[in-house]
């Protein structure tokens, strides 16, 4: 059949166990929450700098990150960047958008 005894069992058992659906390839990938602060503190977090994004939408992560922090809220770069992609905010033009809806 051209594939090895031990490809054949393991394809033969996830059928068994999931039908044809289960060969398919899965996403490996898992969110790693414990780098995650708790919801309550990000509720507020995501508000000061989508807020900070809306409000200075040329600055980039780092500055946004660095400006954040002279004001008391402690967010790395990267982690600006994350808030920003999960709102639509990770370029120029879409902060420059938000600013000019608001």
């Amino acid at each position: 059949m051209g594939v090895s005894r031990d490809t054949f069992y393991r394809y033969k058992s996830a059928v068994d166990e999931g039908g044809v659906e289960a060969l398919f390839d899965k996403t490996r990938k898992k969110p790693n929450l414990k780098n995650r602060v708790e919801a309550e503190i990000e509720e507020i977090v995501v508000k000061i700098v989508v807020k900070f994004a809306v409000e200075y939408p040329a600055y980039g992560q780092l500055r946004a990150s660095n400006e954040l922090r002279k004001l008391g809220t402690f967010v790395s770069a990267s982690g600006v960047r994350g808030i920003w992609l999960r709102h639509n905010l990770a370029n120029f033009k879409n902060r420059l958008k938000a600013l000019e809806e608001k």
